[in-house]
C-alpha cells in the first residue's frame, strides 16, 4: 500500500471538508442563526468549533505524516500500518465525536457522540508514539 499517497489524499480532502465546515459556521454566525448562536446552544457552538479545529489540524497532520514517510525507510511494516490506520481513525473519531456531541446537546452537556473523542485521542497518541519512535531510529548520517 502506498501510505504516502493515501495520507496526502486523505489530508487534502479533510482540509477541504473541515475548512468548508468552518465557512458554514462563519455563515451561521454572520446571519445570527439561533441554532448556533443562542445562549442555550453554547455547547453546540463549542463542540462544532472543536470539530472544525480538530478536523483541520488532523488534515495537516496527515500531510505532515505523508511527507515524513520517506525518511522512515526502516520502519517495520506492522508499525507503519498501525500508525496509518490509527491516524485515519483519529481523524474520523475526534472531529466526528465533537460534531455529534454538539448535534444532540442536552441542557448544556454534549450528546453521547462525545464518547468518541477519547477513543480518537487514543488513536492519535498511538500514531504520534509510533511516528516519534520511527523518527528517533532514523540514521542521522544518511
Amino acid at each position: 500500500m502506498n501510505y504516502t499517497r493515501r495520507h496526502l489524499r486523505f489530508g487534502w480532502w479533510s482540509l477541504l471538508v473541515f475548512l468548508t465546515l468552518g465557512l458554514v459556521l462563519e455563515v451561521l454566525h454572520g446571519f445570527k442563526v439561533g441554532l448556533y448562536l443562542d445562549v442555550s446552544n453554547e455547547t453546540r457552538r463549542l463542540m462544532w468549533t472543536l470539530a472544525h479545529a480538530h478536523g483541520t489540524l488532523l488534515g495537516l497532520v496527515h500531510i505532515a505524516f505523508a511527507l515524513s514517510l520517506r525518511h522512515y525507510r526502516q520502519w517495520p511494516r506492522r508499525d507503519h500500518a498501525r500508525a496509518s490506520w490509527s491516524l485515519v481513525a483519529a481523524s474520523v473519531l475526534l472531529p466526528g465525536g465533537f460534531f455529534a456531541g454538539g448535534a444532540m446537546a442536552y441542557d448544556g452537556d454534549p450528546g453521547l457522540g462525545i464518547l468518541l473523542v477519547p477513543m480518537g485521542a487514543a488513536c492519535l497518541m498511538i500514531t504520534v508514539f509510533l511516528s516519534a519512535r520511527a523518527a528517533s531510529s532514523v540514521d542521522a548520517g544518511k
